[in-house]
């Protein structure tokens, strides 16, 4: 058996410190003045984890350092290392190269760390000539290519290579811009297909748009959420337009992708990073308002990672209120919600159920499972 493992080791830095991506060298720069950490390896590092009852009989392929060397002997593997790169400063076009390159050697999957931009380079350097599993370690993770955690990613591919998932089926391959992104629009594209291993409980889907015509709906649950509001409590609003939808019903204007904190009708501060969150809601009274990513399920740990498991914490997992309206709830066709924080103590203390708020005055009970 012969495994192709690629890690992008800026993958998600800008996620906590509130970049929305980590795409571009100027973008990179600033997460790390920032103080932003690289979590990629360690998520990479876990998946492999769940490949060791293959040692002995598994050969994996990557490329040096930081780019998947690094990791596979952390988590006890003796990895075939190719080509050369320069530590620090990895580009896209060292994963096209790695990529294209374990292909002609003939692997039987490529495994692969990072997020959509990530994905992207993968389908433009393999062209669907051999099954790729992303492991989800970007901030937007739109394409249905990656597996629901690093834990998934790890025990769907080792299933994978002895033989137990036999079939394949092509997912999209997803990216927005993200330039447009953090300017508060979304724009998304369809880039191609890569085909993944087929084994849906161990899958995240494509993220879904909102359904059309819920905008009766929408200011339905805004209402509901504004009323509730107590002037003494500060409110963490999470990105979307459902979240979007309760400021508007305020008459304050929001973040579409941001993540900003209101209190006694009024904004407090806008577009926070994890850091800047933790200032304002240490030692006070508050909670968290996010929705569902559509056809996904994600409540933490997708596209608001500035939600960190130390925001979560200092509010208390009893004060997270989570709102969607039945059409998005439906989009999930009766699976669970999810987290993936990227701390597992807390994402097992998540685990249970929740009211979900789906109109005024009305509530349904769901199920939240750890990633």
């Amino acid at each position: 058996m012969r495994l192709g493992f690629v890690v992008n080791p800026i993958a998600g830095m800008g996620g906590r410190v509130g970049l929305k991506g980590s795409d571009g060298a100027e973008t990179l720069r600033r997460a790390k003045e920032l103080g932003a950490t690289e979590s990629s390896p360690g998520r990479a590092t876990e998946a492999l984890r769940h490949l060791a009852s293959l040692k002995g009989e598994l050969e994996i392929l990557t490329y040096p350092g930081e780019m998947g060397e690094d990791e596979a002997r952390l988590a006890g593997f003796e990895p075939k290392v190719l080509g050369n790169i320069k530590e620090g400063a990895t580009t896209s076009a060292d994963t096209k190269a790695a990529a294209s390159e374990m292909v002609n050697l003939g692997v039987d999957l490529i495994l692969f760390a990072g997020g959509d931009g990530t994905a992207r380079d993968i389908f433009e350097a393999i062209a669907g000539k051999v099954p790729a599993l992303g492991i989800p370690t970007g901030v937007k993770i739109h394409s249905g290519v990656f597996a629901v955690s690093p834990a998934a990613a790890g025990e769907l591919t080792a299933k994978y290579l002895r033989g137990e998932v036999k079939s394949v089926q092509e997912s999209e391959v997803m990216d927005i811009d993200e330039e447009a992104f953090r300017e508060n629009r979304l724009s998304a594209r369809l880039y191609g297909y890569l085909r993944v291993p087929q084994e849906e409980s161990y899958m995240q889907g494509s993220k879904e748009a909102n359904p059309v015509q819920e905008d009766e709906n929408l200011k339905a649950i805004a209402a509901d959420l504004s009323d509730e509001m107590d002037p003494e409590t500060l409110y963490v609003l999470g990105p979307g337009s459902t979240i979007s939808s309760v400021a508007e019903h305020l008459g304050l204007r929001k973040t579409l992708l941001g993540v900003d904190v209101v209190q006694g009708g009024k904004i407090v501060a806008s577009d926070l990073n994890e850091d800047q969150l933790l200032k304002i809601v240490t030692g006070r009274k508050a909670k968290i308002i996010v929705t569902v990513i559509g056809g996904q399920g994600f409540v933490f740990g997708r596209g608001n990672q500035q939600i960190s498991p130390r925001v979560i914490r200092a509010v208390g997992k009893e004060n997270i209120v989570i709102a969607a309206t039945p059409a998005k709830l439906a989009t999930l066709h009766g699976k669970p919600l999810l987290v993936d924080t990227g701390d597992a103590a807390l994402d097992n203390e998540l685990i249970g159920y929740i009211r979900v708020v789906t109109d005024y005055g009305r509530r349904v009970v769901y199920r939240i499972k750890a990633g």
